[in-house]
């Protein structure tokens, strides 16, 4: 178990279903003061976060809310439109992680797939 940066998390496994810098809470523990579920970009790119975000929130219970720390300039503009785009709460930029940019969303319960490989395109084929 980990305890960054005030949160309360877990390394996802190495079973493909990970990136690096990607926690979890624990299970159980989604809507505790345990806190968020945080997903570190890094330095990573949209479309690398968004591969990361879509596979991190699919395993997550409605209402968990998601921290994305990121460097990333575009992510302003990108994190809301795929929000919207999949149903997902924006909920806005977070000073939690300061002096790094941060943004949170809170996990939909009717959540709108997304393609694996390209969460910017609707699932639906």
């Amino acid at each position: 178990m980990s305890h960054e940066a005030g949160v309360c998390a877990r390394p996802l496994s190495d079973d493909g279903a990970a990136a690096t810098g990607m926690t979890l809470p624990i299970p159980g523990n989604e809507t505790t003061d345990c806190g968020p579920a945080v997903l570190d970009g890094e330095d990573r790119r949209c479309v690398q976060l968004l591969i990361e975000l879509r596979r991190l929130v699919t395993g997550l219970a409605p209402g968990t809310v998601v921290h994305l720390i990121t460097a990333d300039p575009a992510a302003p503009i990108d994190l809301p439109a795929w929000c919207h785009l999949t149903g997902h709460a924006y909920l806005g930029p977070t000073g939690a992680y300061a002096p790094h940019a941060a943004y949170a969303l809170a996990v939909a319960a009717d959540a709108r797939s997304t393609a694996a490989d390209r969460p910017w395109h609707s699932g639906e084929r």
